[in-house]
């Protein structure tokens, strides 16, 4: 779009075009959350691809997951620089939370899932079609009452144990 911006006052008539760029951001309406018991047959798209997934229902928030390097310092005695190299990383955790619906499949494999010590298979697709898929050990799923006008809910945290597949 191009728009026609009029600069300074009544004794300036300066007129500029300016080109203003399409956003590319989108909201996260329509993210969905997905869970399998089955680990994939080969570690990339192809393989989670063929797994059969169960969405989550009732979820409202994902919060932020991705790698993350932890930092490693080095301070020698001939100067007073401190080094700092990565060390080792962690993919994170998805700390979901959702209206707690026991009877929906998603939360129903989900709740099975904290007892158990194998990973499971995540996929996460957001509203413009980018797919991330992932294993992690199911650790937590806690029910939060909280007040009279509040929705009786659940956070349940996902332990990121491989690398994020991510499909564009």
């Amino acid at each position: 779009k191009l728009y026609n911006i009029k600069c300074g006052g009544a004794a300036s008539s300066i007129h500029r075009r300016i080109k203003m760029a399409a956003s590319l951001a989108f909201t996260s309406a329509g993210t969905t959350l997905s869970i399998s018991a089955a680990a994939p047959a080969t570690y990339n798209a192809v393989g989670f691809a063929a797994l059969t997934w169960t969405e989550i229902g009732e979820v409202s928030d994902l919060g932020e997951f991705g790698r993350q390097y932890n930092l490693v310092t080095f301070n020698t005695l001939g100067n007073r620089r401190t080094v700092k190299r990565k060390g080792s990383y962690n993919d994170g955790t998805i700390a979901a939370q959702m209206a707690r619906a026991p009877s929906d499949a998603g939360q129903t494999i989900l709740t099975a899932a904290v007892d158990s010590d194998a990973s499971y298979s995540i996929k996460v697709v957001l509203q413009d079609g980018t797919i991330f898929y992932t294993t992690a050990q199911v650790m937590s799923y806690t029910t939060n009452v909280g007040n009279v006008d509040q929705i009786t809910s659940a956070t349940v945290n996902l332990e990121i144990d491989n690398d994020i597949v991510e499909v564009p």
